[in-house]
C-alpha cells in the first residue's frame, strides 16, 4: 500500500513539473483566493479590535447620542450635531450618584491656517484638552477649564488655546507656542487666533483624522452653534462598582429622546453603519474564492481531458478508477498546498502595505491583524478549493469509457 501511495505521489509530482504553466496558473488562482480571504477576515478582526481598544482607552462607560449627524452643506462647520442643550443634559447626568462625570463633545469641520491667507479644512474637536484621559506628547495641555461657558451663558473669557495632533502639526508646519487661525467660516477664522499649547494623539486616534482640539463652548462659538448648544455625544464615566447596564436602562427611561449605549453597543452600532462596505468586502472574497475554484477546476478537467487516452489505457490494463482518482487528487492537493503557502506568504507583506495605507489615510494603525487561526483558515480555503476541483476531475475521470476513448 505504501508503495502504491509513493507511486501515486511520484506521478502527481512529475505531472506538476511537466505542465508548469497549468501548475503556476492553478497556484496563482488558489493563492489569490487565500490572500483575499485572509486579508478581509484580518481587516474585520483588526477593525473590531482597534475599535474596542479606542473605546477602552477613552475611559468611558456609556455614550449618549441624539441620532445621526446631518450634513449641512455651505453652513459653518458643515455638520449638524443632533444632541441639543448638551451642557445642561451633561450636568443633569453628572448629578447622579452612580455617575463620576459626563462630558459633552462635538466634532465639526473647521478652517485652520497658520496665517490669514491659506487654510486647511480639518476636524475641530470640542472636547477637554486636559486631564488624565488626554495624552500630551509635546508641550502642555490646555491650562484651564472651560471658562467661556460660564453659568449657562457663552460670555466668559476664551482660553484661546488649542491642542493639535502630530499630523496637523506636519500639515501646517506648526509647533508648540505658534499661532493658528480657526473658524467655521473663513471670516470667523481670520478673527480668531489661537496658541498651540500642546500636541496630542488622543482625539485624532479616536476619529482617525487630523484634529485641532479646543473647549466645546469655544468650538460652538467658532461654528455658530451656541444657540442650540449642540454636541455629537456625551461620554459618561461611572463610579467604581456601578452597573453600566443598569445605569443605561435608567438613563434611557429618563431621556427617551436620546440613545444611550455601552462601549460594546456603540462599537456594534458603528460597525452596523458600515454594513454596505462589509457586504462589499464579503462579496469580493466570495468572488475570489469562486474564481479560484473555477480556475483550478477548469485546469484539472483540462488535465484529465488531455490525458484521457493515457487514463483509458491504464483502465484497460486493469488500473482501478480509485488509483487514477488518487493520482488526480494528489496532484490537486499538492497544487492547493502550494497555493495556500504562496497566499499565506503574500499575506504578510500585503498586511504591512494595507496597514501603512490605512495609517496614512485614516490615522488608524494595525487595522489588519493576522493571527494563527486566520492563517490556518487560509490553508483551509486552499484545501477546500483544491478538493472541490479534484472531486470534479475525479467524477469526469470515472465517466470515461476506455474502449470508446481508445477507439476514438
Amino acid at each position: 500500500m505504501f508503495a502504491a501511495l509513493r507511486a501515486q505521489f511520484g506521478i502527481a509530482l512529475s505531472q506538476l513539473r511537466h505542465d508548469r504553466l497549468r501548475t503556476v496558473l492553478a497556484i496563482v488562482g488558489i493563492a489569490m483566493a487565500v490572500l483575499a480571504t485572509v486579508l478581509l477576515v484580518s481587516v474585520g478582526f483588526g477593525v473590531i479590535e482597534t475599535g474596542q481598544q479606542k473605546f477602552d482607552q477613552s475611559g468611558r462607560d456609556l455614550w449618549v447620542t441624539g441620532g445621526p449627524v446631518e450634513i449641512r452643506p455651505g453652513s459653518a462647520g458643515g455638520f449638524e450635531n443632533s444632541l441639543v442643550n448638551s451642557h445642561a443634559v451633561a450636568a443633569n447626568i453628572s448629578s447622579r450618584e452612580d455617575v463620576a462625570t459626563a462630558v459633552p463633545m462635538a466634532f465639526q469641520a473647521v478652517y485652520v491656517g497658520k496665517n490669514t491667507s491659506e487654510y486647511q479644512t480639518l476636524i475641530g474637536a470640542g472636547a477637554p484638552a486636559r486631564g488624565p484621559s488626554v495624552q500630551i506628547t509635546e508641550g502642555t495641555a490646555v491650562q484651564s477649564r472651560d471658562t467661556h461657558y460660564a453659568g449657562g451663558e457663552y460670555d466668559g473669557q476664551r482660553t484661546r488655546q488649542v491642542v493639535i495632533d502630530q499630523r496637523t502639526a506636519a500639515l501646517l508646519n506648526v509647533s508648540v507656542n505658534e499661532t493658528l487661525y480657526i473658524g467655521g467660516t473663513l471670516a470667523t477664522a481670520r478673527q480668531n487666533e489661537y496658541t498651540v499649547v500642546g500636541i496630542s494623539p488622543t482625539y485624532s486616534r479616536f476619529i482617525g483624522a487630523p484634529t485641532v482640539t479646543v473647549h466645546l463652548s469655544e468650538l460652538q462659538a467658532l461654528t455658530g452653534t451656541t444657540a442650540s448648544d449642540r454636541a455629537t455625544f456625551i461620554s459618561i464615566r461611572l463610579q467604581d462598582g456601578a452597573d453600566a447596564s443598569a445605569v443605561e436602562r435608567e438613563l434611557a427611561a429618563a431621556y427617551p429622546e436620546y440613545t444611550i449605549r455601552t462601549n460594546q453597543e456603540q462599537l456594534e452600532a458603528t460597525v452596523q453603519d458600515k454594513i454596505t462596505v462589509i457586504a462589499s468586502g464579503v462579496s469580493l472574497v466570495v468572488l475570489a474564492v469562486v474564481a479560484g475554484i473555477l480556475l483550478t477546476m477548469n485546469l484539472q478537467l483540462s488535465f484529465v481531458y488531455q490525458r484521457r487516452e493515457t487514463f483509458a489505457a491504464l483502465q484497460a490494463l486493469g488500473t482501478s478508477n480509485s488509483s487514477l482518482a488518487a493520482i488526480v487528487l494528489t496532484n490537486t492537493v499538492l497544487i492547493g498546498v502550494l497555493g495556500g503557502v504562496v497566499g499565506i506568504g503574500l499575506a504578510f507583506p500585503a498586511t504591512r502595505a494595507v496597514n501603512w495605507i490605512a495609517a496614512e489615510l485614516s490615522g488608524f494603525e494595525q487595522v489588519v491583524t493576522l493571527s494563527n487561526r486566520i492563517l490556518l483558515g487560509g490553508i483551509g480555503v486552499a484545501l477546500a478549493v483544491s478538493l472541490l476541483s479534484a472531486a470534479a476531475a475525479a467524477l469526469y475521470l470515472r465517466r470515461l469509457r476506455p474502449l470508446s476513448v481508445l477507439r476514438g
